[in-house]
C-alpha cells in the first residue's frame, strides 16, 4: 500500500472532518493520547495523531482544501539521503498549500519537511492527489508499505471497528461498539454513551473537549 491507495479511499473533506473529530472525541473519552482535533490552529483547524513512537500524522483544513503529511520513522523513507525530503511527495503540490510545506511544527530543524507521505485535496477537486511521480523503489526491499501511509487507515472506512481494534491493541480494553458507534455518527454527547465507554469520566469536562472540537452536544 502507498499513498496512491489511500488517496482512492480517502472520504470528502466534510466527512473526512467528522472522522477526525470523532476520533479525537472517543480519544477524550476513553482518556486515550494519540487523537486530537484543534478548532483554533491559526486561522485553519487541524487533526492530529501522535503514537509516542514516531509515528504521526497531521491534517490541515483550510478554507482552500486539506493539506495531510504524515511520517512513519521505520520507513526508509523518512530519512532521505542528507535528511531532505524522498523524491516526488510535493509534485504537483498547489501553492495554496505551500505554507503548510514551511510550517515550523511540520519541519525538521533545517526547515525540510519531516514527511514520509503527503495529499492535498482542494476545496472543488473531485479527487485526493499524491505527488504522480514518487519512486518507491528506492526504499528496502521488504517494505510492503514503504510510506506509512497505512496510518490514514482508520479514516477511510469503517473507523468504528478500527478504533475499536486499536483501544483493544494500545489502551488495552474493550468498548461498546454502539457507544463507538454513537460517537462517530456524531450523534450528540449523552451520559449513557459516554458511560458505556469509560464509567469513570467526568461529563461536565468532556462537554467542554466537545465544544473546544466542535462536537455536538446536544440534539
Amino acid at each position: 500500500m502507498t499513498v496512491h491507495d489511500i488517496a482512492a479511499r480517502l472520504p470528502s473533506i466534510d466527512v473526512l472532518r467528522k472522522r477526525c473529530k470523532a476520533l479525537a472525541m472517543l480519544d477524550a473519552i476513553v482518556e486515550g493520547d494519540h487523537y486530537a482535533y484543534d478548532r483554533e490552529w491559526g486561522e485553519d483547524e487541524a487533526a492530529s495523531m501522535r503514537s509516542g513512537s514516531g509515528e504521526e500524522y497531521d491534517v490541515v483544513f483550510t478554507t482552500d482544501g486539506v493539506f495531510i503529511r504524515g511520517v512513519y520513522h521505520e520507513s526508509s523513507m523518512s530519512t532521505y539521503r542528507d535528511g531532505r525530503l524522498w523524491p516526488g511527495l510535493l509534485d504537483g503540490l498547489p501553492e495554496q498549500f505551500r505554507a503548510q510545506v514551511r510550517e515550523p511544527a511540520f519541519c525538521r530543524r533545517d526547515g525540510t519537511l519531516d514527511a514520509t507521505f503527503v495529499l492535498w485535496r482542494r476545496t472543488n477537486d473531485e479527487r485526493w492527489h499524491a505527488g504522480d511521480d514518487i519512486d518507491f523503489s528506492p526504499a528496502d526491499d521488504d517494505e510492503v508499505d514503504p510510506d506509512g501511509s497505512w496510518l490514514l487507515d482508520i479514516l477511510c472506512d469503517d473507523i468504528a471497528a478500527d478504533y475499536i481494534e486499536h483501544a483493544r491493541e494500545v489502551y488495552e480494553t474493550e468498548l461498546d461498539p454502539a457507544a463507538v458507534e454513537h460517537i462517530v455518527t456524531l450523534r450528540p454527547l449523552s451520559d449513557a454513551a459516554v458511560r458505556a465507554l469509560n464509567p469513570d469520566a467526568a461529563l461536565a469536562n468532556l462537554r467542554e473537549r466537545a465544544e473546544e472540537y466542535g462536537y455536538p452536544t446536544t440534539a
